[in-house]
């Protein structure tokens, strides 16, 4: 039984669930986040993001956050290395401080948007079990969906949101396309406290991000703002090679990991073997690029939800608080007309989702190639040419 009404009802409280609530209520437009952890402490968020200008950056502005966002930024931390197995520098750029892609920690960011909102926006513990389109009738011409939690509460809203992530239970309404395995998967962990009890693989890491590439096995890392060093061992092997290790047992995990990195460089080899967190295994999926959907009244997606791809654009984060900030642009320019909103908002995060994506799969592909670094150095040399030529 439906107990409540909600005009809009956003699915999902990450950085594009509340990006979308923070720049409604900039415009005015009361909204509800529902989002199925605990607390805003339920769990650490992730380790450094790079905000893009042309995208998160514009979507900071939208949501009046900009100048908030600037003190939150990790000076230094556009810094990025590229080397191989052996530990040979083979690119190497500092931190220009053009503010063109700054890091900032992504639970400092969710937090900023977080206190942005008014109290009682944000409905935690509300995990969604399911969702379904409201057979309408005199007493609920405002109602479209309905959605049921996990405690057995159900409410109705007129428009619903899903910027509810890979998994999510909203597009199943708009599309039957599902996240496949991408050929690669992460084992992910971190090393604290990295200069005095690290010095070694700090040393190595660099001020900022590190790709250390060897065909197709990859160390990638950020050093965090909190002097922590956030580490991912990439590899692209079969989707049940994970299921092959023993991550429950510490020491069977890392030997195994460790095993893949014969004959590379100590230091390398030690953000695993010196890690101070469990090693976290992780397959990277992503939805079909150039994924659409033909309109459905009064229901949409953003971010992971809309098009899920691999991280090596760079572009998840930054398209999430891009999709929202766009959407919640076209809802308050279009009042009365929420469809219009929609079709405009779709149309044109379509286009930019399906470059996006295509750039992510052609990154992997890249990155993990027999020859690497060799393609991610030619691709480094052909951003210099395009710069030079401008």
């Amino acid at each position: 039984m439906t107990t409540e009404h909600f005009p809009i009802a956003i699915i999902g409280g990450g950085l594009g669930g509340l990006t979308l609530a923070r720049v409604l209520h900039v415009k005015g437009i009361a909204s509800t986040v529902f989002e199925l952890e605990a607390s805003r402490q339920a769990r650490t968020q992730g380790g450094m993001l790079d905000i893009h200008e042309y995208n998160g950056q514009r979507a900071l502005h939208a949501a009046e956050l900009f100048e908030t966002f600037k003190g939150l930024v990790h000076e230094g931390g556009e810094a990025m290395r590229i080397l191989d197995s052996q530990g040979v520098v083979h690119r190497e750029e500092p931190d220009q401080g053009n503010f063109e892609r700054p890091e900032v920690d992504r639970g400092e960011l969710r937090n900023m948007l977080l206190d942005s909102l008014p109290e009682g926006s944000i409905r935690w513990g509300s995990k969604v079990v399911a969702v379904r389109k409201v057979e309408r009738t005199p007493e609920q011409e405002d109602a479209r969906y309905e959605v049921e939690l996990a405690d057995g509460t159900v409410f109705s809203t007129s428009l619903l949101i899903g910027a509810d992530g890979a998994w999510s239970k909203i597009r199943p309404l708009l599309t039957e396309a599902t996240p496949e395995y991408t050929g690669v998967s992460f084992v992910e962990t971190d090393l604290r406290n990295a200069d005095l009890d690290h010095p070694a693989e700090a040393e190595i890491m660099g001020s900022g991000m590190l790709f250390a590439l060897q065909g197709q096995i990859g160390i990638l890392g950020h050093r965090e703002s909190d002097g922590s060093l956030h580490v991912y061992l990439g590899h692209r092997a079969p989707e049940n090679w994970l299921d092959s290790i023993d991550f429950d047992d510490p020491q069977s995990g890392q030997a195994a990991i460790l095993n893949l990195l014969e004959g590379w460089h100590d230091d390398l080899r030690g953000l695993i073997k010196h890690a101070d967190t469990p090693l976290i295994p992780r397959r990277i999926n992503a939805l079909p690029v150039g994924l659409s959907w033909p309109h459905q009244p009064g229901v949409t997606l953003l971010g992971d939800a809309a098009h899920l791809m691999s991280p090596f654009a760079g572009e998840g984060a930054n398209l999430a608080m891009y999709d929202a900030s766009e959407l919640g642009l076209a809802i308050a320019a279009s009042p009365g007309d929420v469809e219009k909103a929609l079709l405009q908002y779709e149309e044109s995060m379509f286009a930019r989702a399906a470059e996006a994506a295509a750039d992510s799969a052609s990154s992997l592909d890249v990155i993990f190639s027999p020859d690497s670094p060799k393609g991610i150095l030619e691709m480094f040399g052909s951003y210099d040419d395009e710069r030079a030529e401008a």
